[in-house]
């Protein structure tokens, strides 16, 4: 009983690995750091707002955000032809408990 106990929590362990592994990678670049941290100060953001407040085009801008959205740490909404973002308060507790674990 007690190596199916083991064998459960090594895997638990390993599935929490990879999914904090695949968090960490999505902010791995100072450029996303960026955009949570603004997104957590505004609440939310059209893609155009914060290309104004970051020094980089808006495609690269877009990249950014489609990384930090596959990944779940932001939200998008769409608002005609304009998408509004905000972080996903959940997603970003998650993050912080798995970074707690290490």
């Amino acid at each position: 009983m007690g190596a199916m106990r083991s064998a459960g929590a090594a895997a638990a362990h390993a599935a929490a690995d990879v999914e904090l592994a695949r968090l960490a990678h999505a902010l791995a670049h100072p450029a996303r750091v960026r955009i949570v941290r603004l997104l957590a100060r505004r609440g939310a953001c059209v893609c155009g707002q914060i290309v104004l407040d970051l020094p980089l085009a808006q495609a690269t801008v877009s990249q950014h955000l489609k990384v930090l959205k596959e990944a779940g740490i932001i939200r998008g909404q769409v608002d005609g032809p304009r998408v509004c973002y905000c972080l996903d308060a959940k997603r970003l507790k998650r993050v912080k408990e798995l970074m707690g674990g290490l």
